[in-house]
């Protein structure tokens, strides 16, 4: 398939800080990512519960490299990278990829936070980083679709405080003036849209109470010239090979190829109560 941002398209995410690209992967692509999550020995050796304040639990794969396999294709694939430059504004590199899985009845929430809080602390100088959810199955606010602050990347960065080992949120006290003063959205996802939200948007998600899971593919941009500072955080710039569209479907259910993807066996959650001006 070809694709190409619209100019409205890029007005609107500079406005809003999030767009919404209805089918950019079609039924077929989608079936080979659901079933190479599902499927791949890889992302199920790696797979890691984050539990919410309540005990229910997320369970993620998380990845910082894009390798050959179908979903490495997808990070790579013209339609991703052309729309992340176009956002970001210049040359971007692949910062990591993960799989969200919210199970029926037990995926736990996410408390309100920016991917930039968690980010900076790698060492991101600057916020020219974004996030693209890929739909794996119905996203809606019966199975804790994702929650957003309507043009919240313009307040910058909110400090955040520990909520659990496993989750920072953005500070409550601050938040309660933000949702006072500024719009909720919740946009639903069908299968193959994508949801694409610059790392400063305050996001979050309820729990999954419905008997339908929410599983979604994130793959992560940063700019070449934003390059992550702290060494041993796997977050460093390696150049991103390109792939045409058509090598999603090019690759068929192609798993991991071994250690290609940097999988990583614990999730990163930055110590924000040490940092310095705290305590």
């Amino acid at each position: 398939m070809s694709f190409e941002l619209s100019q409205a398209q890029q007005k609107q995410y500079q406005r809003d800080d999030y767009i919404v690209l209805r089918a950019l992967f079609d039924a077929e692509e989608i079936d080979l990512l659901r079933r190479a999550m599902e499927q791949d020995p890889a992302i199920a050796d790696s797979s890691l519960m984050r539990a919410d304040q309540e005990g229910f639990g997320t369970r993620i794969s998380l990845w910082n490299r894009a390798g050959d396999s179908v979903y490495g294709m997808a990070a790579r694939c013209d339609r991703m990278v052309d729309t992340a430059i176009r956002l970001i504004g210049e040359d971007v590199y692949h910062y990591q990829s993960k799989l969200t899985a919210k199970e029926p009845r037990e995926g736990g929430a996410w408390e309100w936070h920016q991917d930039y809080g968690y980010w900076y602390y790698n060492g991101c100088l600057r916020p020219d980083m974004l996030s693209c959810m890929i739909a794996l199955d119905p996203s809606n606010s019966e199975n804790g679709c994702l929650q957003l602050v309507k043009g919240s990347h313009k307040l910058g960065r909110i400090d955040h405080v520990p909520l659990t080992d496993k989750q920072n949120e953005a500070d409550p006290e601050r938040m309660s003036h933000i949702l006072a003063a500024h719009e909720t959205v919740s946009p639903e996802l069908e299968p193959g849209d994508v949801l694409v939200f610059h790392c400063n948007m305050l996001h979050r998600s309820d729990k999954n109470l419905s008997d339908k899971r929410r599983w979604t593919l994130i793959v992560c941009y940063n700019a070449i010239t934003n390059d992550a500072l702290v060494a041993g955080d796997d977050r460093s710039f390696v150049p991103l090979d390109r792939v045409p569209d058509g090598a999603v479907k090019g690759a068929g259910l192609k798993f991991s190829s071994g250690d290609q993807e940097h999988f990583a066996k614990q999730s990163y959650v930055p110590n924000v109560a040490a940092a310095p001006g705290r305590g």
